[in-house]
C-alpha cells in the first residue's frame, strides 16, 4: 500500500492490520542467540546505516533470534541486566515484533515471543510503503505504569533514551550481519495503537524495520 492511500485511509480511521500468512503460534520458541562473532564495533559503526529497500525474505530463527537478544535481550543473568540500558532499571519498554503470522511480543527472561494478536499489523506500522513487506517490524513501547520512580514530566524522555539505545543496537547488528534496518518514528500512532490493542499507559515511541537488502539487478 503506497503512501498517500496510508495517509487517507488514516484520517478516515480505516487503516487497519491484514490477515495473517501462516500459522500463529501462541507461543513461538527462539535459538538460543549467537553471542560471539560479527564485526569489531569500529567497522560496524563505519558500516551503520539506514536502508529504505528489503526483501520480503523471511529471517532464520537464529537471526530473528539475535536481533531481539541484541535489542532487549539479558546479558547479565544473575542481575537480569540487558543490552539496553533503563533508567532506574524500571524496563519499561517493550519490544514488540510485527511479523506476516501474527504481532508478537518479546519476553526477555525466556527469551521467547508470546502471541499478542492473530493479525499482520506491520502496513500500520509506517506511512512507509517497504513496511508492508519486509519481513520484520519491530515496535517499541514504553509502559509508563512501570516508571512511578520518575516524575511524570520525565517519562517521555527517559523511555525514548531506552527505545534509541535498543534502536542503536539493533543498527549495529544488522551493520555486523549484512542485514539492512531504519528505525522511523512517521507512523498514525492512533492507528498503531488501536491494532495493538494497547492501553492508555502504553506509548508507542518509534518502529524499525529490519531485513535483507534486495537482490541486486541481474
Amino acid at each position: 500500500m503506497n503512501t498517500l492511500t496510508k495517509l487517507a485511509l488514516g484520517m478516515l480511521g480505516h487503516l487497519h492490520g491484514q490477515p495473517v500468512a501462516g500459522e500463529s503460534l501462541g507461543e513461538l520458541p527462539l535459538p538460543a542467540a549467537d553471542t560471539t562473532g560479527g564485526l569489531p564495533l569500529m567497522q560496524a559503526l563505519r558500516r551503520r546505516h539506514s536502508a529504505r529497500e528489503f526483501s520480503p525474505e523471511a529471517l532464520t530463527p537464529q537471526e530473528l533470534s539475535n536481533v531481539l537478544w541484541v535489542a532487549a535481550g539479558i546479558n547479565r543473568t544473575s542481575l537480569g541486566g540487558r543490552t539496553a540500558p533503563s533508567a532506574l532499571n524500571a524496563q519499561e519498554v517493550d519490544l514488540y515484533v510485527a511479523l506476516p503470522q501474527g504481532l508478537y511480543r518479546y519476553e526477555a527472561p525466556r527469551h521467547t515471543l508470546l502471541l499478542m494478536k492473530a493479525e499482520d499489523v506491520r502496513q500500520v506500522t509506517g506511512y512507509q510503503d517497504f513496511v508492508d513487506t519486509a519481513p520484520l517490524d519491530l515496535i517499541f513501547v514504553a509502559d509508563h505504569s512501570r516508571m512511578k520512580m520518575v516524575p511524570a514530566s520525565s517519562r517521555e524522555s527517559f523511555a525514548s533514551v531506552a527505545a534509541g539505545a535498543m534502536a542503536q543496537n539493533v543498527y549495529l547488528w544488522c551493520a555486523s550481519a549484512g542485514l539492512a534496518t531504519v528505525v522511523r518514528a512517521w507512523f498514525d500512532r492512533s492507528a498503531l495503537m488501536h491494532a495493538m490493542q494497547l492501553t492508555p499507559d502504553q506509548q508507542i515511541l518509534l518502529t524499525q524495520t529490519v531485513g535483507r537488502p534486495p537482490a541486486p539487478p541481474a
